[in-house]
């Protein structure tokens, strides 16, 4: 049996800021327009259909200013450090 290692993903702390405000910008957007941002942003992460996010206040720019893997990355960090 082949052993394979790990891919290892690491976000640098300008990254980690940028997805801080992309998701904030984002939220706001969402939030504004009467969305529920959970149900979106899952729909989002899962199929990459940027339609899951308005284009109110250009929010579909902004979320795709970051790659998918990126955001949802910082999101889990920052879950699995509140634990």
């Amino acid at each position: 049996m082949i052993e394979q290692d790990t891919n290892r993903f690491e976000i640098g702390s300008e990254k980690r800021l940028a997805a801080h405000q992309i998701m904030a910008e984002v939220m706001v957007a969402m939030k504004e327009k009467g969305y529920d941002p959970i149900n979106q942003l899952v729909g989002y992460f899962l199929s990459g259909d940027p339609t899951y996010i308005t284009s109110h206040l250009g929010a579909r720019g902004v979320i795709r200013r970051m790659e998918r893997d990126e955001l949802l990355e910082v999101i889990l960090r920052d879950y699995i450090d509140r634990l």
